[in-house]
Parts: C-alpha cells; sequence; structure tokens
C-alpha cells in the first residue's frame, strides 16, 4: 500500500459491541499491522481519546438529529423549516468534518455504513460534499442500506437518499458484506461495489482465561454444572430470539439456561419485555447480559472491565444464531472462531453467500422440527460429534473468513484509489482551504431550533 497513510474512520457511533464498531476495530487493526495510522470520527467513541474527534451532533440519536427523524420519516412531504433544520446540521457537521481531515492530516476517509443507512441525514450530506469538494479518497463500507430497512421506505426526503445514501463519485470505493447487497446496489444506481466479508483472525486461536470460567457463571447465577446456551445478539425482533426459547423448551433440560449476550439496543423495548415473557412462559432460564460486557477492541486505556464478547462464546456449551435476517451475520463466525456448535436459521445472505462454503450447522428454515432438537441434544451431550464439527468449520471459515482475505482486499482498494487520485492531496487542500476561510459554517447551528 506505499507509505503508511493517515486513515479517518467516520460513523455516527463507534463504540460498543454493534456489527459496524466491530468491523472497523477489526479494518482498523489490519491497517495499522500494514503501517497506516487510524483516527475516529463520531458522536460516540471507546477508542483511545488522543486518536479521537468526538462531535455530539454526530450520533444518530442526538435530540437535533431525533428532531428531524421524526419529521421525514413515515411522511411523505417535508416542511420547509425542516429544510432549513437538515442544512443547519449539515453545514455544522461539514465543518467539524473538515476540522478532524485537517487536525490528523487524513489521507484517506474510510465511512461506516453512514452512506447506507440515513439515520443521520445531514452527516450524510456533508460527507458526501466534502468528499467531493476535496476529492478524499474514501471508502464507504455499506452494511446494510435504506432500502432493507421498512421504517425508511416512507419518508419525505428522497432526493437526500438519492444524493447520498450512497453518493455515486469517482473518489469513492463501496464495498458492502454481502453479494445481494451487491447486486441490489448496481441494479438501484449503476455502483459496482467490491464484497469484503466480516472476518476474524483465524491464524490466531482466541485467547481464553478457564481461569474466568467459575468468576463469569457466578456473576450470572449459573452453576458449575449448567450447560450454557448462548443467543449472542441484542434483542431486537429480526434476531428471531423466540427460536432460541422454543428450542430450550424442547430440549426439557432445567439446567439448560439460556444466556443473551447484548441488551435491547436502539430498536425499541417491547420487543425484549416480550421475549422475558415468552421465556418465563416456556419456563425457560434466561438471562441478559445488558452492559457487562463491552467489545473486545475497546482500547481506551481503561478496560477495567473483566469480560468482553470473547469470555461469553468461551463459556458457551451451545450457539443460537436464528436470525430472520442479516446483512452478514457476525456471530456466525465467531462461534466457529470459538469452536463453539450451533443452531442457525437459513437467513437469506446465509443461503446465498455463506452455505456454499461447506460448514457443519444445525441449521432450521423458519420452525423448529423434532429431528433439529434430537440433533442439539446429540452435539451437547457428544464430545466427538462436537470436535469433529467445530474443527471442520475452523478450517473452512479460516480459508473464507480470516484477517489475510481482508489485508489483501483492503490493499488493493487503497492502492486503486491513489492510484486514480489526479491532484496530489496538499493543493487539493490548500486550494480548499482558502476559499473556505472567508465564511464559517459554524455559526449556522445557532440556528436550530430546541
Amino acid at each position: 500500500m506505499g507509505m503508511g497513510k493517515n486513515i479517518g474512520f467516520v460513523s455516527t457511533r463507534l463504540a460498543g459491541i454493534d456489527g459496524v464498531s466491530l468491523e472497523a476495530s477489526k479494518w482498523a487493526e489490519v491497517l495499522e499491522g500494514s503501517g497506516h495510522r487510524c483516527y475516529w470520527f463520531a458522536g460516540e467513541l471507546d477508542k483511545d481519546p488522543k486518536k479521537c474527534f468526538h462531535v455530539a451532533e454526530a450520533h444518530f440519536q442526538h435530540p437535533h438529529n431525533n428532531w428531524i427523524n421524526e419529521r421525514v420519516f413515515g411522511k411523505i412531504n417535508r416542511q420547509p423549516y425542516v429544510t432549513r433544520e437538515i442544512h443547519s446540521l449539515r453545514s455544522h457537521l461539514k465543518a467539524k468534518l473538515r476540522k478532524f481531515i485537517d487536525h490528523f492530516n487524513i489521507d484517506l476517509l474510510i465511512i461506516e455504513n453512514v452512506l447506507a443507512i440515513p439515520l443521520n441525514i445531514p452527516l450524510g450530506i456533508a460527507l458526501t460534499e466534502l468528499i467531493s469538494e476535496t476529492q478524499i479518497p474514501s471508502i464507504a463500507h455499506h452494511h446494510d442500506f435504506y432500502w432493507e430497512r421498512s421504517n425508511f421506505l416512507v419518508n419525505a426526503v428522497g432526493e437526500y437518499l438519492h444524493m447520498a445514501f450512497p453518493p455515486k463519485l469517482a473518489n469513492i470505493e463501496h464495498v458492502v458484506i454481502n453479494s445481494l447487497a451487491r447486486d441490489e446496489l448496481a441494479r438501484r444506481r449503476g455502483i459496482l461495489a467490491s464484497i469484503i466479508p466480516n472476518v476474524l483472525d483465524f491464524n490466531n486461536s482466541p485467547c481464553i482465561k478457564k481461569d474466568h470460567d467459575k468468576e463469569f457463571r457466578r456473576s450470572f447465577g449459573i452453576n458449575n454444572g449448567d450447560v450454557i446456551i448462548l443467543q449472542p445478539t441484542r434483542i431486537i425482533k429480526r434476531k428471531g430470539i423466540e427460536h432460541a426459547i422454543e428450542l430450550i423448551r424442547a430440549l426439557n433440560k432445567p439446567h439448560y439456561k439460556l444466556i443473551i449476550s447484548h441488551e435491547a439496543g436502539d430498536e425499541g423495548f417491547q420487543y425484549a419485555e416480550w421475549v422475558k415473557y415468552h421465556a418465563r412462559e416456556h419456563g425457560v432460564d434466561l438471562r441478559i447480559a445488558n452492559n457487562r460486557i463491552p467489545s473486545p477492541w475497546i482500547s481506551n486505556g481503561n478496560n477495567s472491565n473483566r469480560y468482553s464478547l470473547w469470555n461469553v462464546y468461551a463459556y458457551a456449551n451451545f450457539i443460537t444464531f436464528p436470525s430472520l435476517y442479516e446483512g452478514f451475520g457476525n456471530a456466525l463466525i465467531e462461534a466457529i472462531y470459538f469452536k463453539k456448535p450451533m443452531l442457525i436459521n437459513r437467513y437469506a445472505t446465509f443461503v446465498k453467500d455463506i452455505e456454499p462454503k461447506g460448514f457443519d450447522l444445525v441449521k432450521i428454515d423458519g420452525y423448529l422440527t423434532k429431528e433439529t432438537v434430537e440433533s442439539v441434544r446429540e452435539i451437547i451431550e457428544s464430545p466427538v460429534r462436537r470436535q469433529k464439527m467445530v474443527s471442520h468449520n475452523y478450517k473452512i471459515a479460516k480459508k473464507h473468513y480470516s484477517y489475510a482475505v481482508l489485508r489483501q482486499q483492503l490493499k488493493t482498494s487503497v492502492r486503486k484509489l491513489f492510484e486514480q487520485s489526479n491532484l496530489p492531496k496538499t493543493s487539493m487542500r490548500t486550494e480548499y482551504n482558502q476559499h473556505n476561510s472567508c465564511f464559517s459554517e459554524e455559526s449556522d447551528l445557532a440556528h436550530l431550533s430546541n
């Protein structure tokens, strides 16, 4: 990739254990291993503060942004005062992005999902304009598009969605995480994207501290003889958690406990309440980890938390992942990385991109059968069957989903961007800054209404 570059990651949130934050951390790990330096711009961050540029208004749940979203989604017409708010916030965010680029002398932007999901419309527009104006080389890493989510389909921001979610610009290299997204992006926008699947470091097995097992179990009130069945997802409807509850009820062993690793997240708490009720009704012992489990990639120098997401996989006996829909499905390769057997629902991306690789998994098609339940019982009770299954899966994943695959693909994308970048970066930036120093866009934010 030539000399090391200063790379700026941009998102609404780069913190915690959601898929976007985890993948961004892995990309940074691989890029830094290749001699680059990574910096972070978002509305919420858990990275090294010296490398961070925090802008509260970039967060998708910032009050100004929520105010806008309430008035443009589920509506078909937009009031002029809402347009003014959008542009006021866009103006503010664009000025902050410029400062971020200048402060860390950024050579390349990596935009994490901000140009795919319109959770923060002003940030998407600000980025699109900035990338167009500065011609800064950019990789747009798209995890899921707005047309894949029903809550964005009725909206009053059609022109902005077409402009910035995602934008079609020569200096943006588009990356998606599955072939369905690639095909749909080409069909809808005429944008050609490359596929980089989510990855893990399969050349280095995870380091597991066995002595933490008892302590971990004690913190969840789980006895040593209990079997831990882990649902390693947030509690949101598309994760199909009711299938995990039904599986444990059908296995009918009181010492089988279900742990959910994440809390409800940003998609409402009604489903979470229903899941708890459903478990009680079915006599299933359910534990929810809530905020106890941080990202394994946190490097803020304040790693006082005893457990990361890794510990949970390490101590689980079996993994359930009955999702109805996934952009990729991080939990799948995480379970394989930890050599854990798992049950999976055949969601579309799995069927198209992952299943053909030949993994040995317990699979369901939207419902549990008696055979499925017996298959899970046999795996939990037979170490020989389990060992054969997990070793086979690890070997396949190492070939297709390792850091080596990511390193090669990123190298290609970065090289391509810098080869086609016509103007030298310094002259672009100098000219851009001279023109923009005449007036400040910061003051616009004062007009935002409360």
